[in-house]
């Protein structure tokens, strides 16, 4: 017997009926970091079939949380949040640092991404504190019984780094070598650099300046200030 439908007149039923079907807040979240290709928002949420995003994307501009746009001669639609949506961003903000705080890091680090972590680590990155006009950070990442992964930051003066997964011979200005659960602890804030780089779970490798200041231009998520917060 299928379940009831909730019962409309209550706001939160409402609120839940909008928000519900999975991945919607996660693609609001990606895109209230910016992206909005469809390749963009794909990468930011590397669980869902081309064929789902399709289909929730269609379905939240049926509710008014999207408008899909195609500006000028350009082919590729854009998608970008309502007024409506942008109401709910501080909402979901809160809702996020309810579960960093009262949710064990030992569940959060029991899923790890290695893609969806450097993609966030993408557009973290605080330029003003690098001290090459261009660099290059190659990050290998280990997560037995899985081979290491390589993935390379183009910092670039101007434009937003670019994220590549494939060797394109980059003269590499640092290396940074870490296991997967120790780069994703510590830039969540459920650890630090310092720690995680004292104990080798993380070494860096290459131009001093930029070792030395890993700190200043390798921003946290945003969500590690909560765990600061109330510690």
């Amino acid at each position: 017997m299928p379940e009831k439908a909730y019962p409309l007149f209550c706001p939160v039923a409402m609120a839940s009926e909008m928000l519900e079907p999975r991945w919607t807040m996660l693609i609001l979240c990606e895109m209230w970091s910016g992206s909005s290709r469809f390749t963009e928002i794909q990468r930011g949420v590397p669980g869902m079939s081309p064929s789902l995003l399709a289909k929730r994307l269609k379905d939240m501009e049926g509710k008014g949380l999207v408008e899909k746009s195609v500006r000028g001669t350009s082919s590729h639609a854009e998608y970008f949040t309502t007024p409506l949506a942008e109401e709910l961003e501080p909402i979901v903000r809160k809702l996020g640092e309810w579960a960093h705080r009262n949710i064990q890091s030992e569940v959060s680090l029991s899923h790890l991404d290695a893609r969806l972590l450097m993609w966030s680590i993408r557009r973290k990155i605080d330029r003003l504190h690098l001290p090459l006009h261009k660099c290059v950070i190659q990050f290998t990442l280990k997560d037995p019984p899985n081979d290491p992964v390589n993935y390379w930051l183009v910092i670039k003066p101007g434009v937003e780094p670019d994220l590549c997964f494939a060797d394109q011979n980059f003269s590499i200005d640092l290396f940074i070598v870490s296991e997967l659960r120790a780069l994703t602890s510590a830039w969540m804030g459920h650890s630090t650099f310092n720690a995680e780089i004292a104990s080798g779970a993380i070494s860096v490798i290459g131009h001093e300046v930029m070792a030395r200041s890993l700190t200043k231009w390798l921003v946290t998520s945003s969500f590690a200030e909560t765990v600061k917060a109330v510690s």
